[in-house]
Protein backbone atom coordinates (compact mmCIF):
# COMPACT_ATOMS: atom_id res chain seq x y z
CA UNK A 1 0.00 0.00 0.00
CA UNK A 2 1.45 3.40 -0.73
CA UNK A 3 0.93 6.29 1.41
CA UNK A 4 1.14 9.74 1.11
CA UNK A 5 0.49 12.83 4.47
CA UNK A 6 -1.79 15.17 2.78
CA UNK A 7 -2.95 17.32 5.52
CA UNK A 8 -6.77 18.26 5.30
CA UNK A 9 -5.00 22.06 6.07
CA UNK A 10 -3.34 21.83 2.32
CA UNK A 11 -4.98 23.72 -0.35
CA UNK A 12 -4.08 22.22 -3.60
CA UNK A 13 -4.76 23.37 -6.91
CA UNK A 14 -6.10 21.72 -9.98
CA UNK A 15 -4.14 18.84 -11.53
CA UNK A 16 -1.62 19.09 -8.98
CA UNK A 17 0.10 15.54 -8.75
CA UNK A 18 2.10 14.16 -5.24
CA UNK A 19 4.42 10.94 -5.79
CA UNK A 20 4.72 8.22 -3.38
CA UNK A 21 5.14 8.67 0.44
CA UNK A 22 5.84 12.58 0.13
CA UNK A 23 4.40 14.73 2.56
CA UNK A 24 2.39 17.77 2.43
CA UNK A 25 1.88 20.34 5.89
CA UNK A 26 -0.36 22.12 7.53
CA UNK A 27 -1.77 25.29 5.95
CA UNK A 28 0.35 24.68 2.57
CA UNK A 29 -0.58 26.44 -0.43
CA UNK A 30 -0.32 24.48 -3.87
CA UNK A 31 -0.98 25.80 -6.96
CA UNK A 32 -2.47 24.36 -10.22
CA UNK A 33 -0.44 22.03 -12.30
CA UNK A 34 2.22 21.31 -9.73
CA UNK A 35 3.99 18.05 -9.46
CA UNK A 36 5.62 16.78 -5.89
CA UNK A 37 7.84 13.88 -6.17
CA UNK A 38 8.34 10.64 -3.98
CA UNK A 39 9.77 11.34 -0.52
CA UNK A 40 9.28 14.87 -0.79
CA UNK A 41 8.90 16.89 2.25
CA UNK A 42 6.77 19.86 2.59
CA UNK A 43 6.16 21.39 5.00
CA UNK A 44 3.45 23.84 6.49
CA UNK A 45 2.43 27.44 6.02
CA UNK A 46 4.34 26.83 2.69
CA UNK A 47 2.97 28.70 -0.84
CA UNK A 48 3.87 26.95 -4.21
CA UNK A 49 3.30 28.46 -7.68
CA UNK A 50 1.65 26.93 -10.44
CA UNK A 51 3.21 24.69 -13.21
CA UNK A 52 6.36 23.93 -10.11
CA UNK A 53 7.24 20.64 -10.22
CA UNK A 54 9.53 19.41 -7.48
CA UNK A 55 11.45 16.51 -7.33
CA UNK A 56 12.14 13.60 -5.34
CA UNK A 57 13.83 13.51 -1.46
CA UNK A 58 12.93 17.58 -1.80
CA UNK A 59 12.85 19.32 1.66
CA UNK A 60 10.88 22.65 2.05
CA UNK A 61 11.06 23.70 5.13
CA UNK A 62 7.59 25.92 7.02
CA UNK A 63 7.51 29.68 5.58
CA UNK A 64 8.79 28.91 2.31
CA UNK A 65 7.77 30.48 -0.80
CA UNK A 66 8.24 29.42 -4.18
CA UNK A 67 7.07 30.85 -7.44
CA UNK A 68 5.17 29.75 -10.99
CA UNK A 69 7.39 27.41 -13.08
CA UNK A 70 10.46 26.74 -10.79
CA UNK A 71 12.36 23.30 -11.17
CA UNK A 72 13.49 21.57 -7.85
CA UNK A 73 16.07 18.57 -8.78
CA UNK A 74 16.59 15.49 -6.79
CA UNK A 75 17.29 15.77 -3.24
CA UNK A 76 17.77 19.95 -2.74
CA UNK A 77 17.39 21.05 0.31
CA UNK A 78 16.30 24.36 1.76
CA UNK A 79 16.53 25.42 5.21
CA UNK A 80 14.96 27.86 7.52
CA UNK A 81 16.84 28.16 10.89
CA UNK A 82 19.84 29.89 10.04
CA UNK A 83 21.08 29.40 13.84
CA UNK A 84 20.32 25.59 14.10
CA UNK A 85 18.12 24.83 16.99
CA UNK A 86 17.05 28.55 17.41
CA UNK A 87 13.61 29.26 18.57
CA UNK A 88 13.20 31.72 15.27
CA UNK A 89 12.90 30.88 11.79
CA UNK A 90 12.45 32.07 8.03
CA UNK A 91 11.57 30.78 5.31
CA UNK A 92 13.46 30.46 1.87
CA UNK A 93 12.21 32.78 -1.17
CA UNK A 94 12.05 31.46 -4.83
CA UNK A 95 10.90 33.46 -7.75
CA UNK A 96 9.13 32.64 -10.82
CA UNK A 97 11.33 30.70 -13.11
CA UNK A 98 14.10 29.65 -11.22
CA UNK A 99 15.70 26.13 -11.57
CA UNK A 100 17.63 24.50 -8.61
CA UNK A 101 20.08 21.67 -9.28
CA UNK A 102 19.89 18.34 -7.76
CA UNK A 103 21.34 18.28 -4.48
CA UNK A 104 21.50 21.90 -3.91
CA UNK A 105 21.23 23.52 -0.30
CA UNK A 106 19.74 26.88 0.23
CA UNK A 107 20.39 28.69 3.53
CA UNK A 108 17.42 30.48 5.10
CA UNK A 109 16.42 33.68 4.46
CA UNK A 110 18.05 33.69 0.93
CA UNK A 111 16.34 35.07 -1.88
CA UNK A 112 16.78 33.22 -5.23
CA UNK A 113 15.83 35.95 -8.03
CA UNK A 114 13.62 35.33 -10.95
CA UNK A 115 15.33 33.20 -13.98
CA UNK A 116 18.15 32.18 -11.95
CA UNK A 117 19.91 28.41 -11.75
CA UNK A 118 21.52 26.86 -9.19
CA UNK A 119 23.47 24.40 -10.36
CA UNK A 120 23.42 20.96 -8.66
CA UNK A 121 25.54 20.50 -5.21
CA UNK A 122 25.65 23.82 -5.09
CA UNK A 123 25.17 26.07 -1.60
CA UNK A 124 23.53 28.68 -1.18
CA UNK A 125 24.01 30.94 1.69
CA UNK A 126 23.68 34.95 0.01
CA UNK A 127 20.88 36.50 -2.10
CA UNK A 128 21.10 35.00 -5.93
CA UNK A 129 20.57 37.75 -8.33
CA UNK A 130 17.78 37.71 -11.04
CA UNK A 131 18.82 36.13 -14.50
CA UNK A 132 22.34 34.18 -13.52
CA UNK A 133 23.70 31.33 -12.93
CA UNK A 134 25.38 30.05 -9.39
CA UNK A 135 27.86 27.24 -8.61
CA UNK A 136 30.43 26.15 -6.23
CA UNK A 137 30.58 25.76 -2.25
CA UNK A 138 29.58 28.42 -1.36
CA UNK A 139 27.78 29.74 -4.64
CA UNK A 140 28.98 32.57 -6.37
CA UNK A 141 27.71 33.67 -10.04
CA UNK A 142 29.40 31.98 -13.00
CA UNK A 143 26.95 33.17 -16.44
CA UNK A 144 23.76 34.79 -17.35
CA UNK A 145 20.77 32.74 -17.83
CA UNK A 146 20.84 33.61 -21.60
CA UNK A 147 24.08 31.79 -21.57
CA UNK A 148 22.87 29.19 -19.56
CA UNK A 149 19.65 29.19 -22.25
CA UNK A 150 21.90 28.80 -25.18
CA UNK A 151 24.32 26.28 -23.56
CA UNK A 152 20.85 23.67 -22.88
CA UNK A 153 19.54 24.28 -26.42
CA UNK A 154 22.72 23.59 -28.33
CA UNK A 155 22.99 19.78 -25.30
CA UNK A 156 19.76 19.31 -26.68
CA UNK A 157 20.35 19.84 -30.28
CA UNK A 158 23.54 17.72 -30.57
Amino acid sequence: MVTNFISEKAKLGKNVRIWHFAYVGDNTEIGDNVKIGSLAHVDYNVRIGENTMIEGLVYIPPLSRIGKNVFIGPAASLTNDPYPASKKMIGVTIEDGVVIGSRAVIKAGVRIGENSVVAMGAVVTKDVPPNCVVVGVPAKVKYSREEYDKKKIRWENS
